[in-house]
């Protein structure tokens, strides 16, 4: 159960909650799993999808400077080409690599800081040509430009690239980790592997739970640490002097427990755990008792 807000929208019409909703209970809406608690008749309606900005892709080792970027690219494109042949890349898949490093290199370093005062055409540029999908080699836009680089021998001079140079970078990366010669050894050298993304210790994780009485319903607050997307719900529990029992499977942060408080001064006591699908995970929280009633 959940704080009914002005703002609201109920599922089963996908509009603002209304007093004759099935799920609606003084100041508060059941949600699924509450006793009580009626599904839709109908699913609601779809909501319309609407265009995405296509962003940089997820990764923990690209830097996020300027400078530092600089340097990772020049660090990739040199060592990928000593590599290539132990990983089994293709020639042409490295050559391309190479390329879009080069070029990226180029445009943030050279072309750019000579087009500063030309900024909001700038960013678009930088944007395309990192994350873009426009084939063929993508043209800066006028009027400054800075010297065309020349040719490093062996290698030609830096060619404009397709839009989206980084994101192929980071696809070949992806490919590389995947490859069966992949190592710690190389990924260090080619600077791609990052510091990963881990998950709760599920030994010693539990809820954080703080409980108010007031407005005769008793208010829980929890939340998911920081680790939601690795848990599915928390299960609440409620011992209002007889035993423990199941209050809830919420599924979102902050719940409300309408039950009707006692005529006579009690304590309630309160605890959660979080759950992964089907099953308890971690430890249960401290318990919290609430004084209400008489």
């Amino acid at each position: 159960m959940k704080t009914l807000h002005w703002d609201s929208t109920d599922p089963a019409t996908g509009l603002p909650y209304t007093n004759d909703s099935p799920n609606v209970r003084w100041g508060c809406v059941l949600e699924p799993g509450d006793p009580g608690y009626t599904p839709p008749l109908h699913p609601p309606p779809e909501k319309p999808k609407t265009k995405k900005t296509k962003q940089m892709k997820s990764n923990t080792y690209y830097p996020s400077s300027l400078n530092d970027q600089l340097a990772w690219l020049g660090n990739y494109w040199n060592k990928l080409q000593g590599h290539s042949a132990a990983l089994g890349i293709t020639t042409a898949v490295c050559a391309d690599n190479v390329a879009d490093a080069r070029w990226i290199i180029y445009v943030l370093g050279s072309w750019l800081p000579n087009e500063r005062a030309h900024a909001k055409a700038d960013t678009q540029a930088v944007q395309e040509v990192l994350f873009g999908t426009a084939p063929g080699g993508f043209v800066l836009p006028p009027p400054l430009q800075a010297a065309d680089p020349t040719a490093v021998p062996p290698l030609p001079a830096v060619v404009p690239r397709p839009a989206g140079g980084l994101n192929r970078i980071f696809d070949t990366v992806q490919d590389i980790k995947d490859l069966p010669n992949f190592n710690g050894t190389i990924g260090q050298h080619l600077q791609i592997i990052g510091q990963e993304d881990t998950g709760p210790d599920f030994v010693t994780l539990a809820p954080v739970l703080k409980a108010t009485f007031s407005g005769g319903v008793v208010d829980i607050d929890w939340n998911w640490q920081g680790y939601g997307k690795w848990l599915d719900m928390c299960e609440i529990q409620v011992n209002r002097g007889n035993g423990w029992t199941i209050l809830t499977f919420d599924t979102t942060p902050g719940y409300t427990d309408t039950t009707p408080p006692p005529a006579t001064l009690t304590q309630w006591k309160y605890s959660a755990m979080y759950r992964v699908e089907d099953n308890q995970v971690g430890q249960w929280s401290a318990e919290i008792a609430v004084n209400l009633g008489g």
